[in-house]
């Protein structure tokens, strides 16, 4: 299974993952991605900075496969059915 990293940006600081998680792709990776944020934001989200950070995904060669702004992640899809009663 590949290994992904969840390096945090805000602004021009860059706080690395030393250790990534292994995932089955990257759809795996945006979910953990968003629960990652989620988590840091129970704990960190009374600092307004915060809300400016990016969540950059990298795979095991340092290449970029998402990058996930903090305020996406609170924001909660509409669910769609299939069929409308």
């Amino acid at each position: 299974m590949p290994r992904y990293f969840f390096n945090t940006r805000i602004g021009n600081d860059l706080i690395l993952d030393p250790e990534g998680e292994e995932l089955r792709d990257p759809d795996h990776a945006w979910r953990a991605a968003r629960k990652t944020i989620r988590e840091i934001l129970k704990s960190d989200g009374e600092q307004r900075a915060i809300l400016n950070a990016v969540l950059e995904v990298t795979d095991a060669t340092g290449e970029i496969v998402l990058e996930f702004p903090f305020t996406e992640a609170i924001l909660n899809p509409v669910a769609r059915s299939s069929t409308r009663h």
